[in-house]
């Protein structure tokens, strides 16, 4: 078992929280209660919390050897704690360098496992920067940003492996992006820095479905909502929400909550920072390094947790109904590729249809809800025959 982790001793704090998330994931119990992976090595790349603690748990019991990495700024030691203690190999600890983090990526990669669920497909370009892609059948990849580079190397023949787009699944960008991330961030910057909602100005640069949610759970506490965008289409959908649209630096002059929902570098310069006024509070919805340029904050600015993800760096992460869809859709995305992986291309594939199905109707069940059924009339005319 490989293990690096800070302390211990806080493995029984960590597990009950552990079993306070599953209470509430009904969806990846009922997944993954009917998966073999018996004899498998997962890598897992993702937020070190209770809830993606679920996922490790819930994978190795289906069978397989799963190996638990993450960055400092997003481990949980008492969760770190709490899966080492269960026999589960954890390379993360809050207090680990840069370096320190490079090295226990490289030591899962050198694992040789036979698929990687990856958050911001760091250790996937490492793997193949590095090669060390060995033997994997593919990876699973979590976030908007994280597609971003990979789609750039499958169009210039640098993909070796098959990536499967879990942020594209609808039962996780309809929910997770908009719902979870909207809510986790805008109340992470609320009570971080006691800011009143009601009657403030708050900025969202980016209108995709993170910068969505950032902005419907700004207004829905009471702030005015400024959106900035590069796109022309994201721009009227959000003037047709009901926000401004404003230039980034015109907003920022404005705002007293800016937030950055780009998953692209550099979205807040020094020139935007030096725009707002004393005050002004700064976070980063989902995010890349670099978002913000947080070298470059005059006095008076503050940026909330270094300008990493806020909810995941200083906060509890998004809400656990919600990543219950996202983890289920990573779990039957690495059975996927473990099982077809060999077969696909190296490219960026969409989560298949019926998976992504299987969830959004398991998480009805879930919560009782009955669906109608089409008559044989409505399907032969939608063309799904009788």
């Amino acid at each position: 078992m490989l293990t690096d982790i800070r302390d211990a001793s806080l493995a029984a704090r960590g597990a009950d929280r552990i079993a306070w998330a599953r209470r509430f994931m009904p969806v990846l119990d009922a997944v993954t209660g009917r998966l073999d992976l018996t004899g498998r090595r997962i890598g897992l790349v993702l937020v070190l919390e209770p809830k993606t603690a679920n996922l490790a748990l819930a994978l190795a019991g289906a069978g397989a050897e799963v190996i638990v990495t993450c960055a400092a700024g997003e481990t949980d030691d008492e969760v770190a704690a709490a899966l080492a203690a269960e026999g589960i190999s954890v390379l993360a600890r809050s207090d680990a360098s840069p370096d320190q983090d490079l090295g226990f990526a490289r030591r899962v990669l050198r694992a040789g496992p036979d698929a990687l669920a990856d958050d911001g497909s760091r250790v996937v370009r490492l793997a193949h920067a590095e090669d060390l892609v060995g033997n994997l059948a593919g990876a699973a990849e979590e976030t908007t940003s994280g597609l971003r580079p990979l789609r750039v190397m499958a169009a210039r023949g640098e993909l070796r492996i098959p990536v499967l787009a879990v942020n594209d699944a609808r039962s996780k960008y309809l929910f997770d992006n908009v719902h979870g991330t909207g809510q986790s961030c805008v109340m992470a910057a609320a009570d971080l820095t006691g800011l009143r909602l009601a009657g403030s100005v708050c900025a969202v640069a980016g209108y995709g479905h993170v910068g969505q949610g950032v902005a419907r759970y700004a207004r829905a506490l009471g702030a005015r909502v400024l959106v900035s965008e590069v796109d022309p289409f994201a721009a009227l959908r959000a003037h047709h929400d009901g926000h401004e649209v404003l230039p980034l630096t015109e907003a920022c002059a404005q705002a007293d909550l800016v937030f950055s929902a780009t998953g692209v570098a550099r979205t807040i310069t020094g020139g935007h920072l030096r725009a707002m006024r004393p005050g002004t509070v700064v976070a980063v919805a989902g995010g890349v390094p670099d978002e913000v340029e947080v070298a470059e904050t005059p006095p008076g600015v503050t940026v909330l947790a270094d300008g990493e993800c806020v909810n995941c760096a200083a906060a509890e992460g998004n809400p656990i109904e919600i990543m219950d869809l996202s983890l289920s859709v990573q779990a039957l995305a690495l059975e996927h590729l473990l099982a077809y992986g060999p077969a696909l291309e190296p490219a960026v594939h969409p989560v298949p249809e019926e998976l992504d199905e299987r969830i959004a109707r398991a998480k009805l069940c879930a919560l009782g809800v009955a669906l109608d059924e089409p008559s044989a009339s409505q399907r032969d005319f939608l063309g799904k025959g009788l």
